[in-house]
């Protein structure tokens, strides 16, 4: 009797398991072609698990070609790859958010780049952390931001702004402007702001406080300086002392300072531009006890040449930890750009890697 001959020809062969997996990190490195279809495809294409004796791999399309395969229709490989799809679409989607002059339907903005509203919706979410609804919100808010002091009328300010009716404008004023939009524009006063500083390993830290959550965590070493910080970033607010009802609040803030590598889910009170709440987004996807660079996070969010822009929303960012800003290094993981210091920076890192089972992984 003849040997049985073995049915898997590739063994352990870790490029086969990449496509029993379907594994989407895999295919940048190499493409596999079926013998009885005559396709190559991307091993994280959703077809039937061909038979592994039918398999051939291939490092490029040139090589998948010559060997006379076509590509998948499914997959296709021959384009870019999907996660750079997934980022160019996600990048697409929210510029139109930011330029709509006029609220966009999920479906309509979907159809812009040829996707589903399931999709699409799922897409964003991944990518930025927000929905598309919420996005476009940030978007009309800032605008709105700059309209009221620039506009001849309150009116005239909500409809440039982006918002279909002067009834769902006023709605959401209060929430935000902090204030009616009459005060607003007259430069009124803004929220109430309850802040407090504490001493910390890293000197001391200043916790503020609004009725929506935690809007600063500014890290220094001389009380005086905190507090000035606090009233530049802040100059319409009342800022008064912590609150009995922010005591947990500050105790979960002050926590995290201390043990960086824990989940922070706190409610924020943060204001910014809507690329930069893009970019703080990203920054708390970022798993403690690694780092990104600043090229990595610019080209997650689908702006590959947006590396300094990446920087200064980092620069910008109010809340220190709770947003981790400070995993975000240079080129070869050069500690650089750590508005609180870099020794901070450095401290932050080593107790996040120390207390991490992998340890601190550097940039790819």
């Amino acid at each position: 009797m003849s040997p049985r001959r073995d049915s898997n020809p590739h063994g352990d062969d870790p490029r086969w398991r990449a496509v029993v997996s379907r594994d989407p990190q895999a295919s940048a490195a190499f493409l596999y072609a079926v013998t009885t279809t005559g396709v190559y495809c991307r091993p994280s294409c959703g077809a039937r698990t061909p038979r592994p004796e039918h398999v051939e791999f291939f490092q490029t399309t040139v090589e998948a070609e010559r060997a006379g395969y076509r590509p998948c229709k499914r997959c296709k490989p021959e384009g870019p790859p999907l996660a750079e799809l997934q980022a160019a679409n996600v990048a697409a989607m929210c510029r139109t958010l930011e330029h709509a002059e006029h609220p966009i339907a999920l479906a309509d903005l979907a159809r812009g780049v040829g996707l589903s509203a399931f999709h699409a919706h799922r897409l964003f979410k991944a990518a930025t952390g927000t929905t598309p609804r919420a996005y476009a919100q940030a978007c009309r808010a800032q605008r709105l931001h700059g309209g009221l002091r620039e506009a001849s009328t309150v009116t005239e300010a909500v409809y440039a702004a982006g918002y279909g009716s002067q009834s769902r404008f006023y709605a959401e004023a209060t929430r935000l402007l902090g204030t009616s939009p009459s005060e607003y524009r007259k430069g009124g006063p803004s929220r109430e702001i309850h802040a407090s500083i504490h001493p910390c390993d890293l000197g001391l830290v200043l916790v503020a406080v609004t009725s929506a959550g935690v809007c600063a965590v500014l890290l220094g070493d001389d009380p005086d300086a905190l507090r000035e910080e606090l009233s530049q970033r802040f100059p319409r607010a009342r800022i008064l002392s912590s609150a009995p009802a922010d005591r947990q609040l500050v105790r979960a803030v002050l926590d995290l300072v201390e043990h960086p590598q824990k989940a922070a889910d706190l409610p924020l009170d943060i204001q910014g531009t809507a690329f930069q709440h893009r970019v703080w987004n990203a920054l708390r996807e970022i798993p403690p006890g690694t780092t990104r660079t600043y090229a990595e996070v610019a080209a997650a969010l689908g702006s590959p040449r947006g590396a300094r822009a990446v920087a200064a929303a980092c620069a910008a960012n109010p809340i220190a930890v709770v947003i981790p800003c400070h995993r975000v290094v240079g080129v070869g993981g050069r500690l650089a750009g750590y508005r609180w210091g870099l020794q901070r920076k450095e401290t932050l890192l080593e107790r996040e890697s120390s207390a991490t089972p992998r340890g601190r992984s550097r940039p790819r």
